[in-house]
């Protein structure tokens, strides 16, 4: 299954950049995500729990980050085995590019594949469950770095900048 899109996102590419590099983002940004180590250099083995249609796995499996031109391209892969439910593997093709707006365009084409009983399921649940998944990690990815967050001005018609959760990770 191939997929495409891309995300105008509202932050400078520098801080995009560093976000998708962060173990702490990558692990809350991957849906069901229980655990997370490793680097980037190294390689990441991960603890996914899914449930696609009837069949709910955890994955164990490995992401890596490859193909990096700093600042605007990489590559993530990832690949993990659910026991008897089966296997996923995908890789997701990432680029970015500064918008006139001073934000940063996030642009990805995603491609999975599945073996095992997952795979029994049908190409329609597989896919929508990939389109879902894909979007979650984007989306959740972009709500990080954009969502402004309560902040008390330390003088009257003084306001502070607003970070996501993921600008006050990055400090």
């Amino acid at each position: 299954m191939n997929l495409a899109d891309a995300r105008e996102i509202a932050a400078p590419r520098t801080v995009v950049w560093a976000a998708i590099l962060d173990p702490e983002v990558l692990k809350t940004c991957i849906p069901g995500c229980k655990e997370l180590t490793g680097t980037v250099e190294d390689g990441f083995e991960a603890v996914v729990v899914q449930k696609v249609g009837p069949v709910k796995a955890t994955f164990k499996g490995e992401v890596e980050v490859s193909d990096i031109v700093a600042g605007e391209s990489l590559t993530l892969t990832g690949q993990g085995k659910g026991g008897p439910a089966g296997f996923a593997k995908g890789a997701a093709k990432v680029s970015f590019a500064d918008t006139d707006a001073g934000g940063t365009l996030l642009t990805y084409d995603v491609e999975a594949k599945v073996g095992g009983k997952l795979a029994q399921l049908g190409s329609r649940i597989i896919d929508g469950f990939t389109k879902k998944l894909a979007d979650q990690f984007f989306e959740r990815f972009q709500d990080g770095l954009e969502d402004p967050i309560e902040a008390e001005p330390e003088e009257e018609n003084e306001e502070k900048p607003k970070k996501g959760w993921i600008g006050r990770m990055l400090g």
